[in-house]
């Protein structure tokens, strides 16, 4: 495809975007639109113009103007951005370059010079040199061929002269745009080379010469900036040189001085030893163009680097004095000769300065200055001298401004703060004291405040009390809601031993904790610094012996601190001042510090559970610590199994925020165990109507106790560890109580237990009937296991077999029943003769009342038959009850008499009912 036919299908895709992007139609109706996408569309397409040849079209040169004047339009306001504005004309000016005709005419060309110069500038002023670069030198090149056809004429020799002055003014703009983007670029021997031509054309320009001169001084200052001083001294040469000329289209004497003053700067600071010459020449002669506050105070600097003479330098101070600069001129020229020591010479032209303006309402300004001139010398003594006039003067009419008697009250605080902090007492509080004689009285101010909470410290410091205190009253009177104010009147309280007043303090402090803190003479103010106050309230009290006071101030801290880290500073300290306490406490008291220590561990764990700053190490060693605390305090809790349980699970749940390993666990364990066998030992004590809460945590402790101990007896073997037995027992305890039916299934996990122990069973028996709970055939369950177990010891527990055969028959046949059916009968039965073939093992050795309790609840037995009409059931229980009577030891006889007596008539009186009942039959 030929490449002309490339180009000029490039050329008609960007007017067809132009025409429908709807930019021309906007134009005309002034209508807004999006053009972000429209015009990176055709800024994209036009940068491969540039590479194809010229298509001379005038549909194309239309299209281009169009868009020209379109980006002119919008120029005004903020329709589209600067470098939106810039891709705008760069695309114009690019369709305008490549429809350019083989011989253009004179009007063609003066638009490209326009658009090609303008397209520069604005890529110059969106800091695109680069960019720039291009379109400069299509201008420069356009200038060229229209200079070339201007001088190609022959006929109106004026108007060709005046068509080549213009195309020397648009030629001059251009290099100066050039120049200027060559310095922004770094090249700035390229930027010479285009200002010299630039100066070359002023003779013919002369008008341009305060645009150049002020082109000039713009690269000196860019330059400067940069640290390059070589060149900025050049530059600014070359800007006075330029402006001087034509002194008629100069810039003028007070831009000429600025010039020369910034070259004296640039000499100055560029090596001032080597060009002090010429940075002296270039300030006079700024002066000399147009004198200056700031020339002349630029003297002063140059002379004192130069290293001058005091005479050469009291010249150039005379000379601002005779200038009449301002008094802050002469203020700051003080202040440059003390950091420059030169201090005679100071001293000296302060006193000028001060006489020079003694008429002037701002003379205070400069007697602060000589005060703090004199203080830094270490003069106090004059300085005080020279304060007291100040305060003489104030009350006869010679007032300071209000920004001079500010700055004198900082150099007072300032003097009074190093006093204080040298611990010179007395003198601090002289030097806070000259500060209050500027205040009215009754005056009501902050700042009052804060200079009444200082002399209040300097009069504690003092041990004078009463002097403090009126201090920090007119300091509660100016600001009360101050912390710091409130702060004073605790450290007052604590001087004064008056435990009440500083409780309120720290109260008051603990509230005012919410509000943001302003600065504070001598105190750091940071985000926490409530808190810290709080802190150092604490400190203050433990100094004093003062322990209760000093525990409300930690107290609050930890209530009011954001600062995990320093609330459990604050509880560590809480937790050894109550255990202080504890140690030389009676038990009444001891229970007391119990309750105020527990609440401080609880915070402790809910404070390190939930701070992030700190790392895996000060986490551990934090919970270890209140871990201990928590398991000493509940061995202390021997009488109060609520206390117990409540220090046992803390230490447990602490314990928990620290890496597992076997000690840590077993510690869990006991802990847990602990904590259910006193909440159980809690529901013995209470009433039956608050048992279900106690037995319910009771049961929560067990089930995570029994997680903990898998968890142990999978890390090795504990062969004579009680922890199943005494698991089973307390969740047996806890669901009988509850009536829970799983209780069962603990029994059978019980009676599953390798080895188990006889005294387990009858623990299991007596729990399973103790109220709340009601389970007999539990009970009676775990008494024969028991008792079954008991046999099979090598020497028996007579008193032991007898209790448990005697719980058997009486859960079987309870006293008072009215009738008793044939298979409980049986049951008993078996009992009996369980008790008789034990009786009859070891006569001697088995209970004698045990013995009386068979013996009449089988006769009784006998008689509830006999009553039912039972007669040989009833003959068979009373011949059961008469088998006891010769078991009984001294009281044998005694029965047998009786029991003989009443057995005959039993028996008389059942041979009559039976035959009665053959008769009936």
């Amino acid at each position: 495809m030929p490449f002309n036919y490339l180009g000029l299908k490039l050329i008609k895709g960007i007017c067809f975007t132009l025409e429908h992007s709807g930019l021309t139609e906007n134009l005309l109706q002034k209508q807004h639109t999006n053009y972000d996408e429209v015009i990176e569309k055709l800024f994209s397409e036009v940068s491969g113009l540039e590479d194809f040849p010229k298509i001379p079209n005038p549909e194309f040169e239309e299209c281009a103007i169009q868009l020209w004047n379109w980006a002119v339009t919008k120029n005004v306001g903020t329709t589209i951005s600067k470098n939106q504005k810039a891709k705008v004309r760069h695309v114009a000016c690019s369709l305008l370059y490549c429809c350019e005709p083989v011989s253009p005419t004179e009007g063609v060309i003066r638009k490209q010079i326009l658009m090609a110069s303008k397209t520069g500038r604005t890529w110059l002023d969106c800091k695109n040199p680069q960019m720039a670069d291009n379109f400069l030198r299509l201008a420069v090149k356009s200038l060229e061929t229209l200079y070339s056809q201007l001088t190609s004429r022959g006929d109106g020799a004026a108007d060709i002269t005046s068509s080549k002055g213009d195309v020397e003014k648009d030629l001059l703009r251009i290099l100066s745009c050039q120049a200027e983007s060559a310095i922004s670029q770094g090249n700035n021997q390229e930027a010479v080379i285009y200002m010299q031509r630039c100066k070359d054309m002023l003779l013919r320009l002369p008008k341009d010469t305060a645009y150049l001169s002020l082109m000039c001084y713009n690269f000196g200052i860019d330059t400067y900036n940069l640290k390059k001083f070589e060149d900025s001294a050049f530059w600014l040469s070359q800007s006075y040189d330029i402006g001087k000329m034509n002194v008629k289209y100069a810039p003028g004497s007070e831009v000429q001085a600025k010039v020369l003053r910034l070259l004296a700067t640039v000499y100055l600071e560029w090596d001032c030893q080597k060009f002090q010459e010429k940075a002296l020449n270039a300030v006079n002669l700024a002066n000399k163009e147009c004198m200056s506050a700031s020339g002349l105070y630029l003297k002063i600097r140059i002379l004192l680097r130069c290293g001058a003479s005091d005479d050469h330098i009291r010249g150039g101070l005379n000379e601002m004095l005779e200038c009449e600069v301002s008094l802050d001129v002469c203020l700051s020229t003080v202040k440059l000769l003390m950091s420059e020591d030169r201090e005679v010479l100071a001293l000296e032209y302060l006193k000028s300065v001060c006489q020079c303006f003694e008429s002037s309402p701002d003379l205070g300004s400069a007697l602060v200055l000589h005060i703090e001139l004199l203080l830094q010398r270490g003069k106090e003594l004059l300085g005080k001298q020279k304060i007291e006039d100040i305060i003489t003067g104030h009350y006869t009419g010679k007032q300071l401004t209000p920004q001079a008697l500010a700055s004198l009250h900082v150099i007072l605080w300032d003097k009074a703060s190093k006093h204080f902090e040298a611990r010179n007492y007395s003198e601090a509080l002289q030097w806070y004291n000259y500060s209050l004689s500027f205040f009215k009285a009754g005056q009501m101010e902050p700042n009052l405040a804060k200079l009444q909470r200082n002399r209040a410290s300097c009069f504690l410091q003092l041990k004078q009390l009463e002097k403090a205190k009126e201090a920090i009253k007119e300091a509660e009177r100016c600001d009360p809601d101050s912390i710091f104010t409130q702060f004073s009147i605790y450290k007052i309280a604590v001087q004064d031993n008056n435990a009440k007043k500083a409780a309120e303090a720290v109260n008051a402090m603990g509230l005012l904790t919410k509000c943001p803190v302003a600065s504070e003479d001598r105190l750091l103010v940071s985000e926490n610094a409530a808190s810290n106050l709080l802190s150092l309230a604490a400190q203050i009290a433990l100094e004093s012996e003062q322990q209760e006071t000093a525990m409300k101030a930690l107290e609050s801290l930890c209530e009011n601190s954001k600062d995990d880290a320093q609330v459990l500073t604050a509880l560590r300290c809480l937790v050894r001042l109550v255990l202080s306490t504890i140690e030389k406490s009676s038990d009444e008291m001891r229970n007391v510090s119990l309750d105020v220590l527990l609440p401080y561990l609880k915070m402790a764990l809910l404070k390190v559970s939930h701070q992030s700053h700190m790392t895996a190490e000060q986490r551990t060693d934090e919970a270890n610590w209140f871990r201990k605390i928590a398991w000493n305090s509940a061995l202390q809790c021997e009488k109060s199994p609520d206390r117990m349980r409540d220090f046992f699970v803390l230490s447990y749940q602490l314990s928990q925020l620290c890496p597992p390993d076997r000690t840590l666990l077993m510690g869990q364990k006991t802990c847990l165990l602990m904590a259910a066998a006193a909440s159980l030992e809690l529901c013995r004590k209470s009433p039956h109507s608050d048992q279900t809460e106690e037995l319910t945590q009771a049961l929560e402790h067990i089930q995570i106790c029994w997680e903990v101990w898998k968890t142990l007896k999978a890390s090795g073997n504990f062969p004579m560890d009680p922890t199943d037995t005494l698991l089973l027992l307390y969740e047996f305890e806890a669901r009988a109580k509850l009536n829970d039916p799983k209780v069962e299934t603990v029994l059978e996990s019980v009676l599953e237990l390798e080895n188990v122990e006889i005294k387990v069973l009858e623990i299991i028996a007596a729990l399973a009937m103790e109220p709340p709970a009601h389970f007999p055939l539990l009970c009676k369950k775990a008494l024969r296991v028991a008792l079954s177990l008991h046999k099979k010891q090598p020497q028996a527990d007579l008193a032991r077999c007898s209790k448990c055969v005697h719980s058997l028959i009486k859960l079987s046949l309870p006293s008072g029943v009215s009738e008793v059916e044939a298979h409980v009968l049986e049951e008993v039965w078996d009992y009996y003769e369980e008790a008789l073939s034990i009786i009859t093992a070891a006569p001697a050795d088995f209970p004698e009342m045990e013995t009386l309790w068979l013996l009449t609840r089988a006769w009784n037995t006998g008689i509830l038959l006999y009553s039912l009409a039972q007669y040989p059931e009833a003959e068979k229980w009373c011949g059961l009850a008469m088998s006891f009577v010769c078991h009984l030891g001294s009281l044998q006889e005694s029965y047998e008499t009786q029991m003989s007596g009443l057995y005959s008539e039993i028996l008389d009186r059942l041979d009559k009912a039976k035959k009665n009942l053959i008769l009936e039959e």
